[in-house]
């Protein structure tokens, strides 16, 4: 693998018939979350196909000409060709393999992949999930000189990451974005001494043998294993609503809310959590507009009351979202009429959806116990009932989810875990 300028490369792609150009950027965690894999990569399939790197803030006119816009990008060619998927962002390394294989023949394909070697590593705090409260039990561990891996199948951070802006963290004045306070959080694990693995696809985790397969082929060995994988919010499932989440879709009053200062919003759903965040969202929007499916609330009588009650609140019982949409500084809700079936949009200035979360617990197949709902179930210290395995963050049963409590569930965590370790 070398790096080339733009000069060089037409007559680099002249002379290799296959070849992979990775884009990348300084100061980048994607591109240093790509850049291991993209090394271990080109001693495997190197003796076929020709790796290289380009400076994408040093080659501008190339990268513009190829139409690579962020950092990382990976870009794949046969005989001069532009071909197969272009990759940017938290980019795995199967989605590698699989547009490198596409290059051969499938015997060629068969006798690299024949030859990929198991791999081992052992540590002793294996942190899975790298969000705040991850992320805090990391910084805590390493700097206790624990010798600590966080494994997370995104980029750092979390729900944080698509967060526009965190305006109650504390430590900082100014709304800070939630993109940059996760890449901080990262950083500083990392400078604290923590191994980084991710946007990797996690395979198998057993947490009887503290083992985690990632990649296809590498096994992590722990001593300890801290659960910090987070929760995700119900989706709707309809057109707009992946586009527009954090850009004028939100799943969070306490984070978002304020901006929504003197403007109108849209709120998705009619349960305890749509209606008790309504009170706390009317503080900020001159007008909300709650689209429920059933043709009634559902959330308990009080809080029903007091919605009800609000001259800011206006319900639509009967209705479902069909798609969200841009248009302009608005954002435009289209909903179903369940008895007429006739379609309306709603103009509005955001839009809140609030149907349910669910804990990301799909690789943890051991029983461990949980609450009715489905999260973790955790003693002060963030032991789970499975000795060894500790549990930090939205993941576990409590009444409050936010960034700092999830960061304590953190702190704790990991000073009890390095207590024992010692």
């Amino acid at each position: 693998m070398i790096e080339i300028p733009q000069e060089k490369f037409q007559e680099t792609l002249d002379k290799h018939p296959l070849l992979v150009l990775d884009f990348y950027s300084t100061e980048c965690p994607p591109c240093e979350a790509l850049a291991p894999k993209f090394e271990a990569l080109s001693r495997l399939y190197g003796q076929d196909v020709h790796f290289i790197k380009m400076f994408r803030q040093g080659n501008r006119e190339l990268a513009e000409k190829l139409g690579v816009r962020s950092s990382p990008t990976l870009l794949f060619y046969k005989d001069g060709q532009q071909v197969g998927e272009v990759l940017s962002g938290g980019i795995r390394r199967s989605d590698i393999m699989r547009n490198l294989d596409a290059l051969l023949p499938e015997e060629r394909v068969r006798e690299i992949h024949s030859s990929i070697k198991p791999v081992v590593t052992q540590t002793e705090a294996l942190v899975l999930g790298a969000g705040p409260g991850g992320l805090a039990a990391a910084i805590y561990l390493a700097q206790a000189k624990v010798d600590t891996i966080v494994v997370d199948p995104l980029l750092p951070g979390g729900q944080v990451s698509t967060t526009h802006q965190v305006s109650n963290y504390p430590g900082f004045i100014e709304p800070q974005p939630g993109y940059l306070l996760a890449h901080n959080m990262a950083e500083q694990a990392k400078v604290a001494g923590a191994r980084m693995k991710v946007a990797v696809e996690v395979n198998q985790v057993d947490l009887a043998k503290k083992e985690v397969l990632i990649d296809g082929h590498e096994t992590i060995r722990a001593k300890q294993i801290l659960i910090s994988t987070g929760a995700s919010p119900r989706f709707l499932n309809v057109e707009g609503e992946k586009e527009f989440y954090g850009k004028g879709i939100s799943y969070c009053a306490t984070c978002d809310a304020k901006y929504f200062h003197d403007k109108e919003v849209v709120i998705i759903g009619g349960g305890n959590t749509a209606v008790e965040e309504s009170e706390f969202i009317s503080k900020f929007a001159s007008k909300i507009t709650m689209v429920q499916q059933l043709p009634h609330l559902t959330a308990n009588k009080a809080a029903q009351e007091r919605a009800l009650s609000d001259p800011k609140i206006d319900l639509l019982f009967s209705h479902e979202p069909r798609g969200f949409y841009r248009r302009g500084e608005k954002m435009v809700v289209k909903v179903e009429n369940l008895e007429t079936k006739e379609m309306k949009e709603l103009v509005t200035d955001g839009v809140f959806v609030f149907v349910g979360m669910k804990p990301n617990l799909d690789l943890i197949t051991e029983s461990l116990d949980k609450d009715e709902w489905g999260y973790l179930k955790v003693d002060a210290d963030m032991r789970t009932s499975l000795p060894g395995v500790f549990a930090a963050g939205d993941v576990t049963s409590k009444q409050i989810r936010q960034i700092t409590t999830a960061v304590s569930d953190g702190t704790i965590a990991s000073i009890i875990m390095a207590r024992e370790l010692q």
